[in-house]
C-alpha cells in the first residue's frame, strides 16, 4: 500500500487531517481484510473476537491509537465494566520503593537499550541507573570498542555502526537464574551478544548467519542448553541475489546458538515471518509467535487473512533430523525444513506444529508452572492460552487451545506473579490487566471472567515484565511497565519525549495494583528482565586467570618499549595512583604501536583511564585488568596522555608523553 500526500500542503500539515486520512486508510485496508473460510480438510478454530467485530475494533483502535494522549486518564470508561481500576495512590501498605543513601536494591533489572546498541542496568525497586553495559555500540567512557578486543570483537560480528537490542535473557540452571551470563539480540543485524556477569561486560557477539533480524530471543529452560533467536525478515536461502524477485521463496529461519561456543547450531524455515519466542519448562518446545502466514511483502497482504500460526519447535525432533542428515547446509550452517509441506512435517509427530490463532499475535510467554504458554491477540481483545502437554498428546489444533479470556484493546505482553496470575500489557487501553490463570482455562472463550482488576499506566505499555517471572518461582513484588509514550508525564526536552517506565507494586499477586513510581528512560529501551542480587555475584576488581586474551599483566619493574620490527615496537606500563609506569616513550613516524597497560591497583572503584585523543584510543582499565591497544604514529610530534578517569588528588598530574619522531630526522 502507498501512502500518496495530498496535494495540498495546509491538508498535510494539519493533524485532524492526518487523523482522517489515517484511518481512511486503514478502513480501505481492512475493507479487503477477508473473513477466515477454513476448508473441510484442514483444522479450523473458532478465533474469539475475530468473528464479528474485527473491523470495528480496529477502527476504534487506530483512533484510540492516535489519541493516545488521552489514555490512561478515563480509568473507567477502559475498564469495559470491569471494577478495579487504580490510579496511583499513596497507601501506607505499599513497600517502600525509595532506597535509603548507601542502602541496596533488592533486584539487578538489566533494560536493553534499543537502538543505543546497550544493557542498562538499574536497582528495583528504586529504579536508579547503577551502570550501562555498552554491546552493539562503541563506548568511550567504558574503552568499549576502542582496545585492540573488543574492537576486533565488533568488526567480526559485522562491523556495523549499530544495533537495536530487544530481548535480554538470563542463563539458568534447573529453571531458575544461575547469574553467569545474559544474552541479548540484535534485531537491526541479526545478532545474538553474550554478557559475562561476573564483569558486567560483553565478552562475545555473534553474527547470525542467513537471518538479517533477529527480533525474539530466549535461553532454553530449565538449562541453558541452547540460545534461540528467530529471524524476522523473510529472505532469498542463500541472499546472494537469488531470488530477490520471487518473494514465495523467501524464507524465515529459526535458530539455536550454542551459550558456551556462540555458534549457530541449526537453523529451521518456517511458513510466514517469526516473531517472539519462549520455551517450556522442560526442554523440548520452543514456541514462536508469528505473523503474515500471508507471506505478503506489503501490509495489505500481510493483513489479508484472519489468522497467523504460532510454531511449536519440538527440539529433540530437530536434534535428531540434524542427526541424521535430514538438512541443507547454508553459509556452514545445517538448514532442517519445517515449513507446512516438508516431509518431516507429515504424520503425527510433526518436527514443528503450526496452531492457528487469531491475526498477527505478538508475544508468547511460558506461565511458571510450565502448563500454558500466553499469546497476546494485539489485533483481537484476548490472550490465547496454549495447553503445552497437550502439544504432545493430540494431533488436533483445538485441543491446543486451553482458553481465551478477553482481556482489552491491543494486547502485547503477558508476565506471572507466581501465585496464578498473569498481567498483561493492553496497548490500546494503556493499562495493565491482572488476570486469574485457572480461571480463564475454566471460563468460556471470549470471557472476561477472569479478569481481576486493571491499572491504568502512562501511556502505551510495550512490554510487562514482574520480578524473576520468567523462572519456575517468581518473586512477584514488583511489576515494570514499559510504555513506548510519556506525553505530559515530565518536563518538555523538545520534539523527542523520554520513554516512562513505571514501577507497580503487586505484592506477590495478594494485592491491587499500585502504581508507586514514573521513570523517564532515554528512548528506546524494549524489555527487560529481572535477578534476585543474591542470585548474581560480580567482581569488584578482574582476576588475571579470567582474561580471555593471551594479555600480560604489566608491573611497574617490567614497563618499558621494545622495538619488535623495522617498523614495530610494543609499549609495556603498569597504572596507578597518579602515575603510569613510563613517564615518557619514543617511536618513529609509521611505526605500528601495541600498547598495553595494566591497573595495578588493588583497590576496588579506582578506575584508570589513558586517552591519546590525537590517535582516537581511549582505554578504561579496572583494577588489575589489562587493556592493549594498536595503533600507527603517522604524526610526528609530541602527544601527551592522560588519566581521564579521576582517581586522586594529583589526578591532573596524572600523564605521559608519547614522542613520534620523524622516521628521516
Amino acid at each position: 500500500m502507498t501512502n500518496t500526500p495530498s496535494d495540498s500542503d495546509d491538508d498535510v500539515l494539519d493533524p485532524d487531517a492526518l487523523v482522517e486520512r489515517h484511518e481512511k486508510e486503514l478502513q480501505d485496508l481492512l475493507a479487503e481484510v477477508d473473513e477466515p473460510t477454513p476448508s473441510d480438510d484442514s483444522p479450523s478454530l473458532n478465533l474469539a473476537g475475530l468473528e464479528l467485530d474485527r473491523r470495528d475494533f480496529m477502527k476504534a483502535g487506530a483512533a484510540t491509537g492516535v489519541m493516545s494522549g488521552l489514555a490512561g486518564c478515563t480509568g473507567s470508561l477502559m475498564n469495559g465494566g470491569q471494577s478495579g481500576s487504580n490510579q496511583q495512590s499513596s497507601g501506607g501498605s505499599t513497600p517502600e520503593h525509595l532506597v535509603e543513601p548507601g542502602e541496596h536494591d533488592e533486584y539487578y533489572g538489566f533494560w536493553s537499550g534499543g537502538q543505543s546498541g546497550e544493557i542498562r542496568v538499574m536497582g528495583i525497586p528504586s529504579m536508579r541507573v547503577l551502570m550501562r553495559i555498552p554491546v552493539f555500540n562503541k563506548d568511550a567512557s567504558r574503552g568499549y570498542g576502542y582496545d585492540d578486543e573488543t574492537r576486533q570483537m565488533l568488526e567480526d560480528a559485522g562491523d556495523y555502526t549499530w544495533g537495536d537490542n530487544h530481548h535480554p535473557v538470563l542463563s539458568e540452571t534447573d529453571g531458575d537464574y544461575d547469574g553467569e551470563y545474559l544474552w541479548v539480540n540484535d534485531k537491526a543485524n541479526g545478532r545474538l551478544a553474550r554478557v559475562n556477569l561476573t564483569y558486567f561486560e560483553t565478552d562475545a557477539i555473534t553474527d547470525v548467519p542467513n537471518m538479517q533480524a533477529i527480533h525474539g530471543c530466549t535461553v532454553q529452560s530449565p538449562d541453558t542448553k541452547y540460545i534461540f533467536g528467530n529471524g524476522e525478515f523473510r529472505t532469498p536461502l542463500p541472499n546472494d541475489g537469488r531470488d530477490v524477485h520471487s518473494p514465495e521463496n523467501y524464507e524465515s529461519l529459526f535458530a539455536a546458538i550454542n551459550p558456551e561456543t556462540m555458534e549457530t547450531e541449526w537453523q529451521v524455515k518456517v511458513d510466514g515471518n517469526l516473531d517472539i519466542v519462549d520455551t517450556d519448562k522442560d526442554g523440548r518446545w520452543a514456541i514462536s509467535s508469528a505473523y503474515n502466514s500471508e507471506e505478503a511483502v506489503e501490509v495489505s497482504g500481510m493483513t489479508h487473512d484472519d489468522r497467523d500460526y504460532v510454531k511449536a519447535f519440538d527440539v529433540p525432533a530437530i536434534e535428531q533430523a540434524v542427526e541424521n542428515g535430514n538438512y541443507e547446509e547454508v553459509n556452514g550452517v545445517p538448514i532442517v525444513d519445517g515449513t507446512q509441506e516438508s516431509s518431516l512435517n507429515q504424520g503425527d509427530n510433526p518436527i514443528v506444529r503450526y496452531i492457528p490463532t487469531p491475526k498477527s499475535p505478538h508475544c508468547v510467554e511460558v506461565e511458571p508452572n510450565g502448563d500454558y504458554a500466553m499469546v497476546a491477540g494485539k489485533l483481537s481483545p484476548t490472550v490465547t492460552m496454549l495447553d503445552i502437554d497437550a502439544l504432545d498428546e493430540s494431533s488436533d489444533p483445538e485441543d491446543v487451545v486451553a482458553g481465551r479470556p478477553k482481556v482489552g484493546l491491543g494486547p502485547l505482553h503477558t508476565t506471572f506473579d507466581g501465585n496464578g496470575h498473569a498481567y498483561t500489557s493492553l496497548f490500546i487501553d494503556s493499562q495493565a490487566v491482572k488476570w486469574d490463570i485457572e480461571a480463564a482455562v475454566e471460563a468460556e472463550n471470549n470471557s472476561t471472567e477472569p479478569i481481576l482488576e486493571k491499572q491504568d499506566v502512562h501511556y502505551n505499555p510495550g512490554h510487562i515484565q514482574a520480578v524473576e517471572a520468567m523462572t519456575t518461582d517468581p518473586d512477584g513484588e514488583w511489576l515494570v511497565s514499559l510504555n513506548k509514550l510519556s506525553k505530559d508525564r515530565f518536563l518538555p526536552v523538545g520534539p523527542i519525549h523520554p520513554d516512562n517506565d513505571q514501577l507497580i507494586h503487586i505484592g506477590q499477586g495478594e494485592k491491587e495494583m499500585e502504581l508507586v513510581a514514573d521513570h523517564p528512560a532515554y528512548p528506546e529501551p524494549h524489555d527487560c528482565v529481572f535477578a534476585h542480587k543474591d542470585k548474581l555475584d560480580p567482581a569488584t576488581t578482574w582476576d588475571k586467570s579470567d582474561y580471555r586474551t593471551d594479555k600480560e599483566f604489566v608491573t611497574q619493574q617490567n614497563s618499558g618499549v621494545e622495538r619488535t620490527g623495522e617498523q614495530s615496537v610494543d609499549v609495556k606500563m603498569s597504572s596507578m595512583r597518579s602515575e603510569y609506569g613510563l613517564s615518557e616513550f619514543t617511536v618513529k613516524e609509521g611505526d605500528e604501536v601495541t600498547l598495553t597497560v595494566t591497573n595495578i591497583e588493588g583497590v576496588r572503584d579506582i578506575i584508570h583511564g589513558l586517552a591519546i585523543p590525537e590517535y582516537d584510543i581511549h582505554l578504561a582499565i579496572a583494577p588489575q585488568d589489562t587493556q592493549k591497544v594498536t595503533f600507527t604514529a603517522d604524526k610526528p610530534g609530541v602527544y601527551w596522555f592522560y588519566c581521564t578517569y579521576f582517581c586522586s588528588a594529583l589526578h591532573l598530574e596524572m600523564r605521559s608523553r608519547m614522542i613520534v619522531e620523524p622516521r628521516d630526522g
